[in-house]
C-alpha cells in the first residue's frame, strides 16, 4: 500500500500537510523508509522538506530516535506513543507549523492531538490484535475520526480523505462513510462489574432491582431498536422479560462464583460480600477478585505474589505484537524469576516479565516495551492494594507484609533483597563500600541519613570519590527528603486494678532479643483496646511538597504509610490502616481484641513505608493477658491492702 500512498499525495496534496495513519508503530518506520526510496526517484527528493536544511540538522541534533532522524530530513514526520515525549512534542511543532509536510501516525493520533492536514490517508483498516492473535477490523468510528482530520478550516475550502482497503471490503466502507451510523452499547461486557458497583452502593438490594436498573440503560433503548444485534429474537414483552432475567441470572451467578455478591435463600435478594466491595472499590474485575481467592494463601513468598499481580485480569489487554513472543523468550533469560515457557505470547506472561526488568533495571528491547511498563506500573498500585486488601481480610500476616514490599517495589524499582541504599541516584552495588562511618559499614538508608545529619559536606566525602558535584547534588536532594518518622505509642482500654477506661504509655522493645517482665504490661482477657501511636516528623518533606521521590514511578505518587498489628507466633494480622503524609505530627489508632485465654503474648506493630525501600520499623508490645476471674481478685487483693 506504500506506493498508492505515494501516487495519492503527489496527486492530491502535492505540497499541503498529509497525514498518513497506519495500524502499529512498527508500520510508522516502515512507511516512512518506504516514502523515503519513492522520494529517492523523484527529481527533488526533499520536495516535503519546507524549511532551510541547516536549520532541520540542528533540530535533528537533538532527537533521540534514529528512524526519526532520517526521516525528517526528508520531511517525513513519525508520531507515536512508542516516542520520547521531547521527539514527539519537535515533530507535532514541525507538522502543525508546515516545517515538514508529512505525518505518519498511528491511529490514536485520530483521537488525540487535533491536527487537520489537507489530505489524509488510512492506509488499511486492520490492526493486528494480539489477545485474538489475528488482524481485526479497525471500529468504523476509528475510521470516520481518521476521516475527519482531512480538511483545514482556516486554509482549505475542501479536504480528501484516501481509504486504502481491500477490495472486498470497498462497499462496506461505502455504505458505513455514507449512511448514518448506529451506536450500540457495550453494557453486556462489563455487567456483572456494573451491577456489583450498585449492589456495594445498595442501589439495587434485588434481583428485581437489577431488572429495573437494566430498564434504565441506554443497552435497553438500543434492544428494543436492534434487538438482532444483541440476538434477541422476539421484542414480545415475554421474550424481553426472559432476556433480561436470563441476563441477571447468569451476571450473578458470576459474581457469586467470584465471592463478590449472596444471593439470599429467596433466591431473590442480593447483598455485597467484602470481595465484592474491593472490586468496587478499586474499579476492579470480578475474575481478578475470584483468581485472589483462590491464589492468596498466608504465606506466599514476593515470587508467588508477583506471579498472582501478573495474573490479573486488568492485564488481558496489554498487546502483545506481532513477534513479541520471540523478545519476551529473549528478556526472561536475564530475569531472575522463571515464566512458563509456552505462554510467551501471553499478556500475563508478558507482565510478568515487565515487572522483573523494572525491578532490574533492565535495558529493555524498544520504545514499545517502555511504553507497556508505564502501562502496567499504572494499573499495578491499584491490584496491588486491592490484594492487600483481601489478605488483610483474611488475617495473613505473612502476605501481607510481603504485598507492602511489593508496592515499593512497585515504587522504587529494586527487589527488596537489595541494599536500600541503591535507591538513591547514581549509585550502584559497586560504591556500597564508599559508605562507612566510624563505626563500620553504612548498610541503610536510616544509618546514612543519621551520619550526615543534615550535612550534604559529609555525603560529599563519602562519594567525591566516585561521583561529580552533580551527581552528589541529586543523590542529596532524594536523600534529605526521606522521611525519618519517630513512633510513640499509647494503650486505650480497661486496665487490671482500674474500675475505667484509661489511656497509659505503652513501652515498646525491638523484635531482637527477648522481653524482660518489665516488658510485659497486665490486660484483662477478650477486651477491647485501642492503640493510639503518636507519629513525629524527624526528617524530610514538608506539608507543600508531600510527593515521594520515585523517579522510576511513571507518575506523581504521595508519601503515605501502613501501619500494621500483627502476631508473630500465629502470623496473623489483627489489624491494619493506612496512613496519608505525615507532617510535622500525625495520631493513628488501631483497635484489637486481647486473646480469650490467658497467658503472655506478643504483639508487633509494622510501621511500613508504601514509597520507599528501608524505611520500616518494628516494635514489640508485650502483653500478660489475665482473664476477667484472676483480673477481679487482683483487685480485692488491692483494696485489702489499702
Amino acid at each position: 500500500m506504500n506506493k498508492p500512498t505515494f501516487k495519492a499525495i503527489k496527486t492530491h496534496s502535492p505540497s499541503k500537510p498529509t497525514l498518513i495513519f497506519v495500524s502499529s508503530r512498527r508500520q510508522t518506520r516502515l512507511t516512512a523508509l518506504d516514502q523515503i526510496a519513492f522520494l529517492a526517484t523523484d527529481n527533488n527528493p526533499k520536495q516535503w522538506l519546507h524549511m532551510p536544511e541547516n536549520e532541520m540538522e540542528s533540530i535533528i541534533s537533538g532527537i533521540k530516535d534514529h528512524n526519526l532522524k532520517l526521516t525528517l530530513a526528508f520531511g517525513i514526520g513519525m508520531h507515536h506513543a512508542g516516542l520520547h515525549d521531547r521527539d514527539r512534542k519537535t515533530v507535532e511543532e514541525l507538522f502543525v507549523n508546515m516545517k515538514i509536510q508529512v505525518l505518519i501516525a498511528t491511529s490514536t493520533l485520530a483521537w488525540g492531538v487535533n491536527f487537520p492536514a489537507h489530505l489524509v490517508v488510512v492506509k488499511g483498516t486492520e490492526f493486528f490484535d494480539g489477545k485474538t492473535k489475528r488482524y481485526v477490523d479497525f471500529p468504523i468510528t476509528d475510521v470516520l475520526q481518521m476521516m475527519g482530520r482531512a480538511g483545514r478550516p482556516q486554509y482549505d475550502d475542501q479536504g480528501v480523505a484516501v481509504i486504502l482497503v481491500h477490495d472486498i471490503k470497498k462497499h462496506f466502507y461505502k455504505k458505513f462513510l455514507y449512511e448514518p451510523f448506529p451506536v450500540e452499547s457495550n453494557l453486556l461486557d462489563v455487567l456483572p462489574e456494573h451491577l456489583n458497583a450498585e449492589i456495594v452502593a445498595g442501589t439495587i438490594t434485588s434481583k428485581q432491582d437489577a431488572m429495573d436498573y437494566i430498564t434504565w440503560t441506554y443497552f435497553f433503548r438500543r434492544l428494543l431498536m436492534n434487538p438482532s444485534f444483541y440476538q434477541l429474537e422476539k421484542t414480545d414483552h415475554d421474550s424481553i422479560n426472559r432476556f433480561l432475567s436470563h441476563l441477571v441470572e447468569k451476571s450473578l451467578i458470576d459474581l457469586e462464583l467470584s465471592f463478590c455478591v449472596l444471593v439470599g435463600e429467596d433466591n431473590r435478594s442480593v447483598e455485597p460480600l467484602t470481595l465484592g466491595c474491593i472490586a468496587s472499590f478499586y474499579y476492579l474485575n470480578h475474575k481478578t477478585l475470584r483468581m485472589f481467592h483462590t491464589s492468596i494463601k498466608s504465606e506466599c513468598t514476593v515470587p508467588d505474589l508477583i506471579n498472582i499481580l501478573a495474573n490479573a485480569h486488568e492485564f488481558n489487554e496489554l498487546p502483545v505484537r506481532h513477534n513479541e513472543d520471540g523478545i519476551n523468550s529473549e528478556l526472561a533469560k536475564k530475569l531472575p524469576l522463571e515464566v512458563n515457557q509456552h505462554s510467551f505470547d501471553d499478556p500475563h506472561t508478558k507482565a510478568h516479565l515487565l515487572f522483573q526488568a523494572h525491578f532490574c533495571r533492565l535495558q529493555l528491547p524498544s520504545s514499545d516495551y517502555n511504553t507497556d511498563t508505564k502501562s502496567v506500573l499504572d494499573q499495578a498500585i491499584r491490584v496491588l492494594q486491592a490484594m492487600l486488601d483481601v489478605t488483610a481480610d483474611n488475617g495473613y500476616l505473612v502476605t501481607a507484609l510481603s504485598i507492602i514490599n511489593i508496592i515499593q517495589m512497585v515504587l522504587q524499582g529494586r527487589w527488596i533483597n537489595e541494599s536500600s541504599l541503591l535507591t538513591i541516584p547514581h549509585i550502584d552495588s559497586s560504591m556500597l563500600s564508599l559508605f562507612k562511618s566510624h563505626s563500620g559499614l553504612i548498610e541503610t538508608l536510616p544509618e546514612l541519613v543519621h551520619h550526615c545529619r543534615g550535612n550534604k559536606v559529609t555525603l560529599h566525602k563519602l562519594l567525591s570519590e566516585k561521583l561529580s558535584d552533580r551527581h552528589i547534588n541529586e543523590a542529596w536532594d532524594m536523600l534529605h527528603k526521606l522521611p525519618m518518622i519517630q513512633m510513640e505509642t499509647n494503650m486505650q482500654g480497661l486496665w487490671i486494678n482500674s474500675t475505667e477506661n484509661e489511656q497509659r504509655s505503652v513501652p515498646t522493645t525491638f523484635i531482637r532479643g527477648i522481653p524482660k517482665d518489665k516488658d510485659y504490661i497486665k490486660v484483662h482477657a477478650d477486651q477491647e483496646y485501642v492503640l493510639i501511636i503518636n507519629l513525629r516528623r524527624l526528617t524530610g518533606g514538608t506539608n507543600n511538597d508531600k510527593k515521594a521521590v520515585a523517579p522510576r514511578f511513571p507518575k506523581p505518587k504521595s508519601e503515605g504509610w501502613f501501619m500494621i498489628l500483627g502476631d508473630i507466633e500465629n502470623k496473623e494480622l489483627l489489624a491494619l490502616k493506612r496512613v496519608g503524609f505525615v507532617g510535622r505530627s500525625s495520631t493513628i489508632q488501631l483497635s484489637f481484641f486481647t486473646p480469650e485465654n490467658s497467658g503472655h503474648v506478643i504483639y508487633t506493630i509494622y510501621l511500613m513505608s508504601d514509597s520507599y525501600l528501608g524505611l520500616d520499623q518494628q516494635y514489640n508490645i508485650c502483653l500478660d493477658v489475665v482473664s476477667v476471674d484472676k483480673g477481679l481478685e487482683d483487685a480485692v487483693y488491692m483494696s485489702d491492702d489499702d
